[in-house]
């Protein structure tokens, strides 16, 4: 038996280091055996235990436990689906323009992560952001995240944001077109697999180039590059999870107790927003994320899922 780390998952068959050897790995059984329900039991980044069968071909026993994920609602299914795991922190890369910065995709790919830190990462910082976009990017600083301002033509922060990759293992995500393949390129130009299309004229959204994760390993840090998606759904999670991904709202304490702040009697978000002490678009892209979780949830779970 011996453990290894998922480089590669492509149609139920997964790439796998494992001491210093590049496996071809499969399911045994093809069914693998886990507490919860999500669309794909394993994914890149995963710590597997297998058992080899030839020199470079093994059978994943089971899946270690995780330390760190990033988890959205696959549509199709119905059901959470893990993009990368385990990773030591997540940089969503976002850029000023084409496609433009949209706040309320990253309040929504902040409450994909569990287990560890993000990164904002301004892409194509060359293009300068509204008064209300520059208002928006500060507010995510304040909050308490590590935000960068980058340029992957230009080179400009580039060296300030290795700083921040050294010595970790680092998942990229991000809207198709915001320049994370370029990012990746420049980054790793030893492994420059990555190829990089036009943003699409039409829609002012970028054309999908990464097709599946990768785990990509540098010298001084590692990086795990996601396929670029045009919308990002959050998990099905508790209502105080995501809440918890607020913590603007989260800190409020209303007289009501275990406020879930959506509406109820005495809840001080209504106040405060009266009085500019909350930005009200944040506010409002709360709401929808719970409204969304709401209508996946069936009615005789939301009475637990509020708790």
């Amino acid at each position: 038996m011996i453990q290894g780390t998922i480089h590669r998952s492509i149609n139920n068959i997964y790439t796998v280091l494992a001491d210093g050897i590049m496996y071809c790995a499969r399911i045994k059984g093809k069914v693998l055996k886990l507490d919860q329900r999500e669309y794909n039991p394993l994914c890149v980044g995963d710590e597997v235990l297998m058992e080899p069968y030839s020199p470079k071909e093994a059978l994943i026993i089971s899946r270690v436990d995780r330390s760190s994920a990033f988890t959205r609602w696959n549509m199709k299914t119905e059901q959470n689906q893990t993009i990368v795991a385990n990773m030591d922190q997540v940089a969503i890369v976002l850029s000023v323009n084409s496609p433009p910065f949209r706040p309320r995709f990253v309040d929504r790919a902040i409450c994909c992560v569990t287990g560890c830190p993000i990164i904002l990462v301004m892409n194509k910082c060359d293009y300068l952001l509204t008064e209300d976009e520059l208002s928006r990017w500060k507010l995510y600083e304040k909050l308490g995240y590590q935000t960068i301002a980058i340029s992957a033509e230009t080179g400009e922060n580039l060296d300030k944001f290795k700083a921040l990759l050294k010595d970790k293992v680092t998942a990229l995500v991000g809207q198709s077109g915001v320049g994370k393949s370029s990012l990746v390129n420049t980054l790793l130009p030893d492994s420059s697999i990555q190829n990089v299309n036009s943003v699409s004229v039409k829609y002012n959204r970028g054309r999908h180039t990464t097709n599946y994760s990768l785990f990509l390993p540098g010298e001084e840090y590692d990086l795990i590059d996601t396929p670029g998606v045009r919308e990002i759904q959050v998990p099905t999670r508790s209502f105080s999870e995501i809440l918890s991904q607020f913590p603007d709202l989260n800190k409020i304490e209303c007289p009501v107790s275990g406020c879930l702040h959506q509406g109820e009697d005495d809840c001080l978000i209504p106040s405060l927003i009266e009085e500019g002490k909350l930005d009200v678009d944040r506010y409002e892209s709360y709401l929808r994320i719970q409204e969304a979780v709401k209508q996946r949830v069936p009615e005789y779970f939301r009475g637990k899922n509020k708790k």
